[in-house]
């Protein structure tokens, strides 16, 4: 039986730059989702459309009465139509390639599946009132997201490379350290968010039962030994003369630079919106930067006439 991609793959054929562009969109748009929801959190909006999937009984969309929380809290609902386009655009331009990529046309779908959960975990997010644990497991779905979009991305990026990455058992360990060691970091930065101030609503929202001083401090040692073990892939590589992980290792070093400054100004300045919302971009960026660093590590290994030869 033809199906409707089988149809269209029989007369349309796509260039790989079409990949490239819808794959980078596609996460920009998580980008989005994740900005969007620190947005909701800071300004208090998280309860101002209080149904889901409608905004209040019997109205898809806020109404002029309910004010501009709503609105804020609405405008985030319908960035998820824009990912939904961004992750179609993705599947679309994978299954329709002149040469097939089977590998990034499964995690188009793993994309696809991800935003469905997303859209689930925030409608039970609302339905209990913003509990901080939900909250959390929603930014943990929205960065699995994310990882499905920083993935397919950086497969696209080697579609065409002269010259394919190759990497050694000793990054492949060191790098699979360091991604778990920034999972750990997303994590236990829910748990600071939870503890925080920024509930997501105006009204009496709970937190979570921790010390905010203490997860804090908690959080930046683990931000120390992320760094730290970047540093170490970064030095490992360019003794191993493995150039594309030593590469991506200075990008990840260089963004964490970035989004280490901005936890502290806004650690000291106790909290203020404008830099929450600006490091969760920077932590965006560095989960990116962990997941391309990562991926670069796992590169095939060198052959032992490639290793003598270098």
């Amino acid at each position: 039986m033809v199906t409707p991609f089988g149809w269209l793959a029989s007369r349309i054929a796509l260039e790989r730059r079409s990949l490239r562009v819808a794959s980078l969109t596609a996460m920009v748009a998580a980008i989005l989702i994740i900005v969007g929801g620190g947005v909701v959190r800071v300004t208090g909006s998280g309860l101002g459309c209080p149904d889901w999937p409608a905004c209040t009984d019997g109205s898809l969309a806020p109404t002029a009465q309910m004010g501009i929380h709503a609105t804020i809290e609405f405008a985030n609902r319908l960035l998820t139509t824009v990912l939904c386009a961004a992750v179609g655009w993705v599947i679309i331009a994978a299954r329709l390639q002149r040469e097939p990529v089977p590998g990034i046309t499964r995690w188009a779908w793993v994309q696809f599946w991800l935003v469905v959960l997303n859209a689930v975990i925030g409608g039970v997010t609302v339905w209990v009132k913003l509990n901080p644990f939900m909250v959390a497991g929603h930014f943990l779905a929205a960065t699995l997201l994310l990882t499905a979009a920083a993935i397919t991305w950086d497969k696209t990026q080697n579609l065409t490379a002269k010259q394919q990455p190759e990497s050694t058992r000793q990054l492949k360990t060191l790098g699979t350290s360091m991604l778990a060691i920034n999972a750990v970091l997303v994590i236990l930065g829910t748990a600071v968010t939870g503890s925080g101030p920024h509930a997501g609503d105006s009204a009496d929202v709970p937190r979570m039962g921790f010390d905010w001083l203490g997860i804090t401090v908690v959080h930046a040692v683990a931000a120390v030994l992320a760094l730290v073990m970047a540093l170490v892939i970064w030095r490992t590589a360019n003794q191993q003369q493995v150039p594309n992980v030593a590469s991506k290792a200075t990008m990840y070093v260089l963004v964490f630079a970035g989004q280490g400054a901005i936890g502290i100004v806004q650690a000291l300045t106790h909290l203020p919106e404008l830099p929450v919302v600006c490091h969760l971009v920077g932590s965006a960026l560095v989960w990116i930067g962990a997941v391309r660093l990562m991926l670069a590590t796992h590169a095939p290994q060198r052959t032992v006439a490639a290793r003598a030869h270098s």
